[in-house]
């Protein structure tokens, strides 16, 4: 177990320092938008920094949709190494929800799946956290919103493509 020493009054207190997991991914849309892994990786490796956690793992998945769990290997490899307690992490930091994943029911079920082994998630930059009250009520109408704005890009994107087509490129 890590943990270290806190000085109180005569005594010393033993408190367990958290570990996690950050878990990142880009679709070749968002590179575009500014959410490259590195500006990822950097934002969490300074909130876990500022959090006193310890990163027992890193998982990225580069160019892969978050429409769904499958094609995600590295999601998956997350996920199986927090079920077979490989690091017996406390939680999994992701950029924002949406990196997560844009599929409603596979965030909610991703999560739960993590939750039934003590995991919870927190989006850094949604201010969320799931193992608090509120978090899981923010993470259901997030996870829906993720879910529309990846309908939109698509959409957007099509419509982008259908233009250039007409126009001969």
């Amino acid at each position: 177990m890590l943990a270290y020493k806190i000085a109180g009054k005569g005594r010393d207190f033993m408190k367990k320092q958290q570990k996690c997991y950050i878990y990142t991914r880009v679709s070749t849309s968002m590179q575009v938008d500014g959410y490259s892994l590195d500006a990822q990786k950097d934002k969490l490796h300074k909130y876990a920094d500022y959090q006193d956690m310890v990163i027992a793992g890193e998982y990225s998945d580069e160019g892969k949709t978050g429409k769904s769990v499958e094609g995600r290997p590295q999601f998956q490899q997350m996920l199986q190494d927090i079920e077979s307690r490989k690091d017996k992490v406390d939680f999994v930091l992701v950029f924002k929800l949406s990196r997560f994943g844009r599929n409603a029911a596979d965030v909610l079920s991703s999560l739960q799946r993590m939750q039934d082994f003590g995991v919870n998630l927190i989006c850094v930059e949604d201010g969320i956290d799931s193992s608090k009250d509120a978090g899981k009520l923010m993470i259901s109408v997030l996870s829906a919103v993720a879910e529309i704005e990846r309908e939109n890009i698509l959409v957007q994107t099509m419509e982008g493509r259908r233009k250039k087509a007409r126009e001969g490129k």
